[in-house]
């Protein structure tokens, strides 16, 4: 079956998580507004390899290192020169801006849920062939194949519908495009993660668990947490990344990096 006649699979009808919704649409824009600043263009967790990866940056791009190892270890899964590439949920659009600057692609487009967060994106990175658009992730609003390459970031775990945005993803796709992706799911999620997966109308060509990548991330972005004693009484904030962090070490949740094609 040719890329141009796959036909979204049916997927089983499951109960919606309906608290994401509510927490898409307003804990980011307050995120966006209260909490980060106008040096705050990543959202991710990081990456790095042992031995560190030695990404060349540029001096403005280097204290982003880690979250632009992750963004760069999903995207240049394939090569993006001379292509359209869209990025579904853009966050702060630091992805963005240094796929645009470093892999080549033609044009970029970065969509997201969150209007606050996009008038950061317009103000802060301002390169030709890169825009920023509002819209849902399970009905994105693009004509179909309309783009050679799909990335998304750690971030689908919040979408409500999952199954319906794998077929999103496979409706803007050209004929041989390509899907770049990296997310992260708690251990008792996993199976119907694989699940849907499966059942996408795209065609696995690889998967890598990175929990020790991004954990080393972690720990380059937040060093307290080497500390054994390190407490969770520092912030709310603190607190949710000594969570994570020892989920990451005890394999209680899944950090992948996954390549798709339409082929």
């Amino acid at each position: 079956m040719t890329a141009s006649t796959v036909v979204p699979k049916k997927h089983k009808k499951r109960r919606d998580r309906r608290t994401h919704p509510i927490f898409n649409r307003y804990w980011y824009r307050l995120n966006s507004r209260f909490f980060t600043n106008d040096d705050t263009v990543f959202l991710n967790w990081g990456y790095e390899e042992d031995p560190p990866m030695a990404l060349p940056l540029t001096e403005t791009d280097e204290p982003d290192r880690c979250s632009i190892q992750l963004y760069h270890s999903v995207a240049a899964q394939v090569d993006l020169t001379g292509k359209r590439v869209l990025e579904v949920s853009c966050g702060h659009g630091g992805g963005a801006s240094y796929v645009m600057r470093t892999l080549g692609p033609a044009a970029y487009t970065g969509l997201d849920l969150n209007p606050v967060g996009l008038d950061f994106c317009r103000k802060k990175h301002q390169l030709p062939g890169l825009q920023f658009v509002e819209g849902n992730a399970e009905k994105l609003p693009f004509p179909d194949q309309s783009f050679d390459a799909v990335i998304n970031v750690e971030a689908s775990h919040c979408y409500p519908r999952f199954p319906q945005f794998l077929d999103e993803v496979g409706r803007v796709l050209r004929p041989g495009g390509h899907f770049l992706y990296a997310d992260v799911r708690r251990r008792h999620e996993v199976a119907r993660w694989e699940e849907d997966l499966s059942e996408a109308p795209l065609r696995p060509i690889s998967k890598r668990l990175i929990n020790e990548e991004v954990a080393r991330g972690v720990e380059k972005i937040y060093p307290l947490l080497l500390f054994k004693k390190a407490r969770v009484r520092e912030s709310f904030g603190f607190a949710m990344w000594v969570i994570l962090y020892r989920r990451l070490l005890n394999n209680d949740i899944s950090y992948r990096i996954y390549c798709f094609t339409n082929e």
